[in-house]
């Protein structure tokens, strides 16, 4: 009762005073009509706060987002779901949610009454064009009488969190050209039959059966070797990510960071689905292996997170993909890179591994002069170079290049790389 009489509106402390004042006139006049209007105009407050009071501990309240992960620039609906427990009746109710500044405003709903025993349901959307991860809530109610005079607020402590992940653009089906031949699809695989370090012979075990014995790779090692009988393949793939600050450019939403961050998402995802065991690996230390049924949505989650880092160095994201590389197909997403660090990543190369960068070129996020411009076009195509002559395929990207487009040029074959490298030679000689 006490916080509801805190909750006084300007209405019901004017109603209050208006009160005080007719009472105290009417014990200076002696007029008891009037003391009577004094009484009543007390009443109407103290009455509405004894109301509103009573009711304020009667609701329930749940939340739910549709959806729970949504892509950069589409809209997610939230629904709120507001019931009355108690007995009585409640008066106009005021519902705001509370959202962090990038989902927009707060929004505000008015529930004029709500029954005895009774739910509604609202709902209004939300929009996010940053990735990341949003709180929504807690939702706040102000409860108050029919008469406007008392008004209470309540806080439903239940928080949701909607996160909002990169854009994922569908990508053509390519032929990507790998180390090893496989069955379908040329694709970098490895075989594993009793665990990730099996090889296509082992040494001999007892028990084995001597029909399975590899004679010449028994006479190559010096020891019994067998032949294994079935050979299983697994197509395997790693996606680096290039977090440094100074190798991307662009601010919000439309930075050169931003392109590569859906890019690693559209190509996790497509080669994901394409049965590829997939590895995630970026400048920040994040080593994630999507591999179990919920991979995809672990693997959106993770991008959803990922932000610039002010300190990097390509030679320890080269290190860190090497701890656990077994050869398969290697995609790079990297920003600005000297030749030097073009000449570091040809560190990946081993077990085997095809390894395609796509070598964005963040200076045509921003604008610059004629003479600076030839300049950047200059350095990247040394950098181009370099990355190629370190055994890499590499893919250039600038400002307003859509990946699906780019796409088809991974699964071209050595020819077409020849190409671009010899291009690249000719404008780094300019």
């Amino acid at each position: 009762m006490r916080e509801a009489l805190r909750g006084m509106t300007t209405r019901g402390r004017s109603f209050l005073a208006a009160a005080g004042a007719a009472a105290l006139s009417a014990v200076i006049l002696g007029e008891k009509d009037l003391l009577r209007v004094a009484i009543l105009l007390a009443a109407l407050p103290l009455l509405a706060a004894a109301y509103v009071g009573r009711s304020r501990y009667k609701l329930a309240c749940t939340r739910s987002l549709e959806p729970a992960r949504a892509p950069v620039g589409s809209s997610a609906r939230v629904v709120l779901r507001l019931q009355n427990l108690s007995r009585l009746p409640t008066g106009t109710l005021l519902m705001e949610d509370r959202l962090p500044y990038a989902l927009g405003s707060r929004p505000r709903v008015v529930l004029e009454r709500l029954g005895a025993q009774m739910a509604s349901s609202v709902a209004y959307t939300v929009r996010a064009d940053i990735r990341g991860r949003y709180p929504v809530g807690p939702l706040v109610i102000r409860l108050t009488d029919p008469f406007g005079l008392c008004e209470l607020t309540r806080s439903f402590p239940s928080v949701d969190r909607l996160t909002v992940i990169p854009e994922v653009t569908p990508l053509p089906a390519v032929r990507l050209a790998g180390e090893y031949a496989g069955t379908g699809d040329s694709r970098a695989r490895s075989a594993a039959v009793h665990g990730e370090d099996d090889a296509a012979t082992r040494e001999y075990r007892r028990g084995d059966d001597l029909r399975r014995v590899h004679w010449r790779s028994t006479a190559r090692t010096g020891e019994l070797m067998v032949r294994r009988e079935e050979q299983p393949w697994e197509s395997r793939a790693t996606v680096v990510l290039d977090t440094r600050l100074y190798a991307h450019r662009g601010d919000g939403p439309t930075a050169s960071f931003e392109w590569a961050v859906s890019a690693a998402a559209s190509i996790a995802v497509h080669l994901r689905r394409s049965g590829y065991k997939l590895r995630l690996v970026t400048g920040t230390g994040i080593d994630l292996d999507a591999l179990e049924a919920g991979g995809e949505g672990a693997l959106l989650d993770t991008l959803a997170d990922v932000k610039l880092t002010q300190t990097g160095d390509i030679s320890v994201l080269v290190d860190l993909v090497r701890r656990r590389s077994d050869g398969g197909l290697v995609i790079g997403l990297f920003g600005a890179l000297t030749v030097a660090e073009a000449e570091i990543l040809s560190g990946l190369r081993g077990n085997g591994a095809t390894c395609i960068g796509f070598a964005v070129d963040s200076s045509t996020w921003v604008s610059l002069t004629p003479t600076d411009r030839q300049e950047a076009d200059r350095q990247h195509a040394a950098t181009s170079l370099a990355l190629i002559r370190s055994g890499w395929r590499s893919v250039p990207v600038k400002h307003g290049d859509s990946l699906a487009t780019l796409w088809p040029a991974v699964g071209r074959g050595s020819q077409g790389f020849a190409y671009r490298a010899a291009m690249a030679e000719t404008v780094a000689g300019m």
